[in-house]
């Protein structure tokens, strides 16, 4: 035996080399040197693996086996193993097949982890801004028994002009007031907020120039500035988890299916080798929850591991920071004055840091026209399996001037399925101060907030809340409520809440309402409330205007109080924008109204009337060709105009937005090269989506030979006159031959398949020809022989 198994291993290494994993190895004395196709726990090793015949056993180096994925400490390389020693392994030889079949428990093996991400966290490439403007409206009128106004509320946009996006939004007012002293009519505009922005979305950092609000912690307050704002925006890459997701940790002896379940829906199925793995979940779940992984061998068998996990959106992922710095001048009287800042120049920063999954980090410090602050705090994510809940704490310190005063915090958060429990306590020692104080009221000098709620199938949902505000000027205002809701079958719904200022007894407030879901799309709503010994109710029927668009109405009766009122109105959404009309009357005062509302936008030489943009949109261009039907996400948004182009609005910025057009309703004579794009808008810009749709000139034509016959199928068609290089065509059933990019002199070479022989002929395309042309039959004259 040994003779042949060393001749067939002498073969080998000859004709194999590159093969084999290792160097032959040494042979002992009345050993065979072999080397096998190896299969450890159903998994093919991708190399031949060398290894020992004798006295029946086979043997392997450490090496060897390490390499193969065995744990083997302190044992030499080179030392020789029995296969047979190694305690539960299980071991099937072929000598005629040189493969050998390895089972091995897996506490024997050393594997790698397989992570299997369930995420699928990929970054978009920016699509290419297309310069342009927009222009987004709010209008709303109204004319009554004390007058009428005129409110105009509106956003200009550029875009694609250089760097970034330029913004300014302003309020334009007209009133004439009925007096004594006749009709007065008087005008007033106000700036809110000019500003600059610029992303950076690989490094998913913005900076802004302008108007900006500064970044704050649940601690500390925002300021409305004039300056510069820097800062982490984690909206430019959506699709990356920002905050600490679970990893569920298992392992498997053989190739098995793994599928994870999270509160008994589905969210992974994948195929993992043998050894340990990972799966990197979103659930997207907040609290405590349980997930269960599905293991399926190759055997049939089947386990199931029951995880518990916690899910919050407070905490960031280890490693992951979230900052922002302003520096600029306090903007005053906003809403009211367009030009209107302090004189001081501040500074304010935020910076959050997950310095675990388990642990986050916060700082904040802010500075200037004679105030300094600053202050630290941490979120903790509670409980050995991390589901006792989050707890978090902070401590600040701030001073104005030569007065200062201290800030702390805790609060503790939990929840399961239908069991909530929210506690936060916030206090001031002292004369603690912000900037925010410096130009408003300071901070409440007791806040504090319990509330804890249940939901249960045959009770609805039930809430209990308690909140304390008190101010250092004395007020203290103390609140505790009740509120229940139950949803009966699918369309009615109850719910009812009591409200007291315990401070004050008479205060006691009583809701109840109900809401029926009708049939066609009708809704109708009832609610009585009695508080500081008035009762009112009101009494509601609706027809809410759909997504898609469409008309929409609302009808109100109320009483309050012992007086009466009365609403209705009527509105209508369309592609070009949204309009509405009313009239209410309520305690002798009547008024009618109107409002409407859109945007404009100037891009890629059109101007398109939509309605009003908050996000991402792009222009779809089809070459001129009209009446093309677009798609957003396989769902149609409308189809091209005259000029071949179509505003598709409701994108989502930074994401992949599915765009694409259905060949089956294109004419038969165009050519399209894509169908679908993906399309990814920056935030409150817009890109252009170019289909490439080329008419084509096109004929069907009928070909003859000089008996009358068809030409026979398969037989190559050249065009030879078409001003570009030469195309080929086959000829099919009864001789028809279909031709596309025609002129309208055509000549073409027809070689038959069998003899080999061609023949010619020639013909003409209309040049007003629409459609596909069928023309023939033609007769196609054999070439004269040399």
């Amino acid at each position: 035996m040994g003779c042949p198994h060393a001749a067939i291993v002498a073969v080998l290494a000859g004709l194999c080399g590159p093969c084999f994993s290792a160097a032959p190895v040494a042979v002992p004395e009345a050993g065979v040197a072999l080397y096998l196709e190896v299969t450890l726990n159903q998994r093919t090793s991708a190399q031949l693996q060398p290894f020992v015949l004798r006295d029946g056993q086979l043997h392997a180096t450490a090496g060897t086996l390490r390499e193969l994925g065995f744990t083997l400490d302190k044992q030499p390389a080179d030392r020789l193993l029995a296969l047979s020693e190694l305690q539960g392994l299980d071991i099937a030889f072929d000598s005629r097949l040189q493969r050998v079949a390895l089972q091995a428990p897996i506490a024997l093996l050393s594997l790698p982890t397989t992570r299997l991400d369930a995420r699928r966290s990929s970054t978009p490439t920016l699509s290419p801004e297309a310069p342009g403007a927009l222009f987004n409206y709010d209008l709303y009128a109204s004319h009554g028994r004390g007058g009428s106004q005129w409110n105009a509320a509106h956003e200009t946009r550029l875009f694609g002009f250089g760097a970034g996006i330029v913004s300014q939004t302003m309020l334009n007012r007209v009133l004439r007031a009925e007096g004594p002293g006749g009709d007065a009519w008087h005008s007033r505009s106000v700036r809110l907020d000019t500003q600059w922005q610029f992303a950076w979305p690989e490094r998913m950092l913005t900076l802004q120039l302008g108007d900006s609000v500064s970044g704050a912690l649940d601690w500390s307050r925002a300021l409305r500035m004039g300056g510069v704002r820097i800062g982490s925006d984690f909206s430019l890459q959506p699709y990356r988890a920002t905050t600490p997701q679970p990893a569920f940790y298992g392992e498997v002896a053989v190739p098995s299916t793994v599928e994870l379940y999270v509160n008994g829906l589905k969210q992974y199925s994948g195929q993992v080798p043998p050894g340990p793995f990972a799966i990197d979940s979103r659930p997207g779940i907040t609290g405590a929850g349980q997930a269960q992984i599905v293991i399926s061998d190759a055997f049939g068998r089947t386990r199931t591991l029951t995880l518990p996990f916690y899910g919050t959106q407070q905490l960031l992922a280890a490693g992951l920071n979230d900052w922002s710095a302003s520096l600029g001048r306090v903007r005053l009287d906003y809403g009211q004055k367009s030009f209107s800042y302090d004189g001081a120049t501040v500074m304010s920063s935020s910076w959050r840091h997950g310095w675990s999954d388990r642990l986050t980090l916060e700082a904040h410090a802010e500075g200037g026209a004679g105030v300094r602050n600053g202050g630290l705090g941490g979120l903790w994510l509670l409980g050995a399996e991390g589901t006792a809940g989050v707890l978090r704490a902070s401590a600040a310190h701030g001073a104005l001037n030569a007065d200062s005063g201290h800030q702390w915090a805790l609060g503790y958060q939990w929840n399961r399925n239908s069991l909530f429990v929210d506690l936060h306590t916030q206090h001031t020692r002292g004369d603690y101060r912000d900037i925010a104080s410096r130009y408003g009221q300071p901070p409440a000098s007791v806040s504090d907030r319990v509330s804890t709620g249940l939901n249960l199938a045959p009770i609805g949902s039930l809430a209990l809340s308690y909140v304390r505000l008190a101010y250092p000027q004395g007020d203290d205002a103390r609140y505790a409520s009740v509120s229940w809701s139950r949803q009966l079958g699918g369309r009615l719904s109850l719910s009812a809440s009591l409200t007291r200022q315990l401070n004050d007894r008479r205060s006691l407030a009583v809701f109840f309402g109900a809401s029926w879901c009708l049939d066609d799309g009708l809704y109708a709503s009832a609610a009585m409330q009695r508080a500081y010994g008035r009762t009112g109710s009101s009494a509601e029927v609706s027809s809410p205007v759909q997504g898609d668009g469409g008309v929409g109405w609302r009808t109100q009766v109320r009483n309050d109080a012992g007086q009466p009122g009365a609403q209705a109105e009527a509105s209508w959404l369309n592609r070009f924008g949204r309009l509405g009309v009313g009239a209410a009357s309520f305690a002798g005062s009547s008024y009618g109204y109107a409002s409407a509302s859109g945007a404009l936008v100037l891009m890629n030489g059109g101007l398109f009337a939509t309605r009003d943009i908050s996000d991402g949109f792009a222009v779809v261009s089809t070459d001129g060709l009209v009446g093309v039907p677009v798609k957003l996400e396989n769902r149609v948004v409308g189809t091209t105009d005259a000029d071949g182009r179509l505003l598709v609005t409701h994108l989502n910025a930074w994401q992949y937005n599915r765009i694409g057009i259905d060949p089956m309703d294109l004419p038969a004579n165009v050519r399209v090269r894509d169908t679908e794009q993906n399309a990814t808008p920056s935030d409150r810009a817009g890109t252009l989506v170019h289909f490439a749709l080329h008419p084509v000139r096109a004929a069907l034509l009928v070909v003859h030979d000089a008996q009358g016959r068809p030409l026979p199928m398969g037989s190559r068609a050249t065009v030879l006159d078409g001003g570009a290089p030469a195309t080929e065509a086959i000829v099919g059933y009864d001789g028809e031959l279909y031709l596309d990019d025609l002129p309208t002199h055509n000549r073409l070479r027809i070689r038959l398949p069998d003899s080999g022989t061609a023949c010619e002929l020639r013909f003409e395309l209309p040049p007003t020809a629409d459609g596909i042309q069928r023309i023939g039959p033609l007769t196609c004259l054999t070439e004269a022989r040399p």
